[in-house]
């Protein structure tokens, strides 16, 4: 190398720092000590070297922030860590609600400390850096699997490209947060985009998501996008903080923008004293949010209280008060979801409420629609908070025209033509129980409007796992006919030739596909159960079903049992609120988790000829499990267990799998009643209770061999 290169690579090397600590100065310390002339003079130079000797161009060069080729489409991303939705409150008595669980919970004599932070109005972002450089972004997806917005993400200025740190930066960090629009920069933006005559934006949230999803990074570079952290996925560890509030801190010190508007609280007075203070001043932040994020400070609380379903048992989202406006119904239309069940949508006359123009909004079900007295012609009250499906709240009754008219059911499936069946739902609200009617669909798995989403569904991760048959590869086949049921996922073998002439499928993506078609063949009952769709049957529930009868068959006797039972119990003239108690000694009923509407689902999805025909074809197309003896009195019945650390070889699903298959228990707390805490590495305080408690506490090698010789 010359002396005049080795210069320019030193000069280089200066400038990259130097725009990189400009950058922390103004994004992050909010202390900006040159000038935007002065910045743009050395951003320049720096392009100037790189363009003169474009080996001295680094992945975290500040000019990378632009230039990225379009692209046709974004790639999925598997987040190694899931990226978590959260509950919502909606009320202070629904904060307090949460905050008695998580005392209840962690058996807790005085207040809790949490970490109260803005909900910003945005969209959720994962950034990962290696070594301490940017080198992905994805969206949140579905929790598990997002898009890659790589080339988009570095065009926003806020978002570092390079982490500071003293010493070796982290292996491994990803960095969680929010790209949002600043309110200004939203104003601008639609102003000029008005004064050419162009499409102007609603809000600043979908502003913001559009132009994170635009398949050309120019784009995006041109729009005042910001970006905050708020918490961090895979790498955790390498921060070495005990609570959320020293993870803002740790970000914030590499660089990473956080909000100053956070705080640590004491007890549930302390989030409702956060959440008024930050109402109060919400019209004057530069930026939008819809509410406040509260989660338990202490990382060994969190695991101590740990989830339900898809979202923490620790953290909430306090939305603030919904908007209401004024407008009439038109009509009502009766949509069908993935379950087959038909939900009443309010056709209205366009309203503009809560940041968007509302013309549809739910009416939940007939039993809500009895209640409200809602008919046809009515004026309405209409409500829309933040992300939450608008709906219509209440009637205004001295503004009814004469001749409104109370909505009907249909009497059969307005897509499919299938009987639509009316179910009882029963549901616990806090201490209450409500029955709910609630129409189903009975075509099933044939249903055109639930067989996009029945095809979604069955190739799931979770489910069947079938990579390479995603949402537009779905709704393509189904479009062109090559889809009509989930049993026709295994005919695709046939139309081979068909598929390697559609534009976009090579030769290699077609075999990958149809390779994964064949591995799913061979599945287990509970992801075959979980696959089908059955209304109110989840994951836990198909596991526990799959286990409790061992053999698909055993199963559906039972469901074609409960059936019977309910019809001579209503043959017998029991109430039909009644029946439910009246058949609990039934099989079906026996089984952890399943109540009378859960076992009444199983049973009339099981009963449809249609469904049992798919069923009998999925079979015959090579569809197989292994059959195993039905195990609720297996060697390990009567026994609870709670896993706590990282396993070494199982992950916590196939843990809990193998002691349930034994007739085992697996929850989510330590208590007396707890006979073994299974522990790998990193434990949490569940290991602390088992230790103060006296519970049996398993080692890996102590489990497996458990596992291996229960008796």
């Amino acid at each position: 190398m010359t002396a005049a290169a080795d210069k320019a690579a030193a000069r280089a090397k200066h400038l990259r720092e130097a725009i990189h600590r400009h950058n922390y100065l103004y994004y992050v310390r909010n202390a900006p000590e040159i000038s935007d002339e002065q910045y743009d003079a050395l951003l320049r130079e720096l392009q100037k070297l790189e363009a003169d000797d474009p080996g001295l161009v680094t992945a975290d060069s500040p000019t990378q922030r632009v230039g990225a080729p379009p692209s046709n489409a974004f790639a999925e991303v598997r987040h190694s860590v899931p990226m978590l939705s959260l509950d919502n409150a909606f009320s202070e008595e629904e904060v307090r609600e949460f905050d008695r669980r998580v005392r209840e919970g962690l058996d807790a004599k005085g207040a809790v400390e949490y970490m109260a932070e803005p909900k910003f109005d945005g969209l959720a972002i994962s950034i990962r850096y290696e070594d301490g450089v940017l080198v992905q972004a994805a969206t949140r997806g579905d929790g598990n699997t997002g898009e890659d917005v790589t080339a988009n993400v570095r065009t926003v200025k806020a978002v570092p490209l390079r982490l500071r740190r003293e010493g070796k930066p982290p292996a491994v960090l990803e960095v969680r947060g929010e790209v949002y629009m600043p309110v200004a920069g939203f104003e601008t933006m639609n102003r000029d985009a008005e004064r050419r005559g162009e499409k102007v934006f609603v809000n600043p949230r979908n502003a913001a998501a559009g132009s994170l999803r635009q398949l050309d990074p120019t784009i995006t570079a041109n729009r005042p996008l910001e970006f905050y952290g708020y918490a961090a996925g895979e790498g955790l560890q390498s921060l070495h903080a005990d609570r959320q509030s020293k993870v803002l801190d740790r970000l914030e010190s590499l660089g990473v923008p956080v909000t100053r508007e956070r705080r640590v609280v004491q007890g549930v007075e302390g989030c409702l004293e956060f959440f008024r203070g930050l109402a109060d001043r919400r019209d004057t932040l530069p930026f939008q949010i819809d509410g406040v994020v509260y989660k338990v400070n202490r990382f060994p609380l969190q695991e101590e209280l740990g989830f339900v379903a898809r979202a923490p048992r620790w953290a909430i989202a306090h939305k603030f008060p919904a908007e209401e406006a004024t407008t009439q119904l038109r009509a009502v239309e009766w949509n069908v979801g993935r379950t087959g069940a038909l939900t009443p949508v309010a056709k209205l006359e366009p309203v503009f409420v809560g940041g968007v123009t509302v013309s549809n909004a739910t009416l939940h079900n007939p039993d809500e629609i009895a209640r409200k007295d809602i008919r046809i012609g009515d004026t309405v009250v209409v409500r829309r908070a933040g992300d939450v499906i608008p709906e219509v709240v209440r009637v205004i009754a001295e503004k009814r025209p004469k001749g409104a008219r109370a909505p009907e059911l249909p009497a059969r499936c307005p897509i499919c033509g299938s009987d639509v069946e009316r179910r009882t739902l029963r549901q616990s609200r806090k201490d209450e129980i409500r029955e709910e009617v609630v129409p189903y669909c009975s075509g099933g798995l044939t249903c055109a409007a639930q067989r996009k989403e029945s095809l979604r569904h069955f190739a799931s991760r979770r489910a069947m796992d079938i990579e390479g048959l995603g949402d537009k590869t779905i709704d393509e086949f189904v479009d062109d006919g090559l889809l009509g049921d989930v049993a026709d996922i295994y005919r695709l073998h046939a139309h081979r030739k068909a598929l390697e002439e559609r534009e976009g499928f090579g030769e290699k993506s077609i075999g990958e596909l149809l390779k994964s078609i064949d591995k799913s063949r061979d599945t287990t009952l509970a992801r075959f159960l979980y696959a089908l769709g059955i209304p109110e049957v989840g994951e836990v529930t198909a596991r526990n079903l799959a286990a409790a009868f061992g053999t698909f068959e055993a199963l559906q006797a039972a469901a074609a049992a409960y059936l019977e039972a309910i019809d001579e119990a209503r043959a017998a003239d029991v109430p039909e609120h009644r029946i439910g108690d009246k058949v609990k000694e039934e099989p079906l009923r026996q089984v952890e988790g399943v109540g009378h509407s859960i076992a009444e689902s199983i049973g009339h999805f099981l009963d449809q000829k249609r469904n049992r025909d798919v069923i009998r074809d999925l079979v015959r197309l090579g569809v197989h499990w292994k059959e195993e003896a039905p195990t609720r009195e297996g060697p390990l019945s009567g026994k609870t267990f709670v896993l706590t650390g990282a396993l070494d070889t199982l992950s916590r699903d196939e843990a809990g799998e193998r002691i349930q298959q034994l007739g085992g228990r697996v929850t989510g707390s330590v208590s007396k009643k707890t006979d073994y805490v299974v522990v790998g590495a990193d434990p949490g305080s569940k290991y602390s209770k088992a230790q103060k408690l006296g519970v049996t506490i398993l080692d890996e090698p102590q489990f497996l061999k458990l596992l291996d010789a229960p008796d």
